[in-house]
């Protein structure tokens, strides 16, 4: 569940999982040669104690910020070729050629890249790691672009969303974050 409120004289984002999933998604389109940086900040109470992204079992997250990128699908191994055409059947819309999510992950240090269990085409940049910062909020502004070749080694497509995602199913426990603005920024001139 996702609801506008004012929190701390700002509007933000709440969001709510009780033993479940889902993305407060926008679509967009921005051609690889103008991604700049996203800005973004959000705030946890409190993590989901036994979620741990590199665990799929565990694969839970009160907050990520998930960017969605366009690419040429003919290059995706049959697996991730035949994954993909199920996803579709079961959403009724073609997934991503390239996921990257900007995370908070219990255990994983800051900077580090997970890749997730179930396909290679999804990738996670934890960005906060670790209770310590739990209840305050955290901005972050980050080079898409160059978030992209280091968590996938390619250049990025077209970048075609971006999602708030708040998730509990996998630990079936209940989670609040809150979400601040999310902005797109111009490319700095070269």
């Amino acid at each position: 569940r996702y609801v506008p409120i004012t929190l701390d004289g700002q509007p933000v984002i709440q969001a709510d999982a009780n033993n479940s999933v889902s993305l407060y998604r926008r679509v967009v389109r921005v051609q690889p040669d103008e991604l700049g940086h996203l800005a973004f900040s959000w705030m946890v109470p409190q993590l989901i104690t036994q979620a741990d992204l590199s665990v799929q079992e565990r694969e839970d997250a009160p907050v990520r910020l998930v960017l969605a990128f366009d690419g040429d699908f003919s290059k995706l191994p049959v697996k991730d070729r035949l994954l993909f055409d199920l996803v579709e059947g079961v959403i009724g819309e073609p997934p991503p050629y390239a996921t990257l999510m900007y995370v908070w992950d219990n255990h994983a240090p800051v900077g580090s890249v997970i890749v997730a269990a179930r396909t290679s085409r999804i990738r996670k940049i934890v960005v906060d790691s670790g209770p310590t910062q739990t209840s305050v909020w955290r901005f972050h502004n980050r080079d898409i672009a160059s978030d992209f070749r280091k968590a996938f080694g390619e250049e990025p497509g077209a970048l075609t969303s971006v999602a708030l995602m708040t998730d509990a199913d996998n630990t079936r426990t209940h989670v609040r974050a809150f979400y601040g603005e999310v902005k797109m920024l111009e490319p700095r001139p070269r």
